[in-house]
């Protein structure tokens, strides 16, 4: 149960299920901005969304909306690659970049604690070292 224990507690660990959480979260935000936003747009040029965008390549029906024929449905890969490419910045823009930011202030902050720390640590040891040259000197 320990070894358990541990390993939920590490950070890796918690990273990850933070990820999904908030993919999730991006995901139903990103595909109703597609849905909602791009969309109607597309709509102004003749169909009601990108997945209807598609190219014939063999046997093609003459007469709109009857079946048969192989088609190219590249209008769902130009969705799901806008979705992709919002949700990649919307990740970037409001997570990735001020995280970034905020640790670079962190390790500045931390590496000039450090540098105090040894400048006191350097005073403590040349006064220890003057302490000890004054006994000797008095014996």
């Amino acid at each position: 149960m320990k070894g358990f224990k541990a390993f939920l507690m590490r950070g890796n660990v918690l990273d990850l299920a933070v990820a999904v959480v908030i993919g999730a979260a991006f995901t139903a935000v990103i595909n109703s901005i597609v849905n909602g936003v791009i969309n109607p747009v597309v709509g102004l040029f003749g169909t009601s969304s990108l997945n209807a965008y598609k190219s014939c390549i063999k046997d093609c029906p003459s007469a709109p909306g009857s079946s048969g024929g192989i088609y190219i449905m590249w209008g769902s890969v130009l969705a799901a690659v806008l979705q992709f490419v919002i949700t990649a910045a919307v990740v970037y823009f409001c997570i990735v970049l001020p995280a970034n930011h905020f640790m670079a202030k962190y390790i500045a902050k931390k590496k000039a604690e450090e540098e105090a720390l040894k400048a006191a640590e350097l005073t403590e040891v040349k006064l220890l070292g003057e302490i000890r040259d004054l006994l000797v000197r008095q014996r």
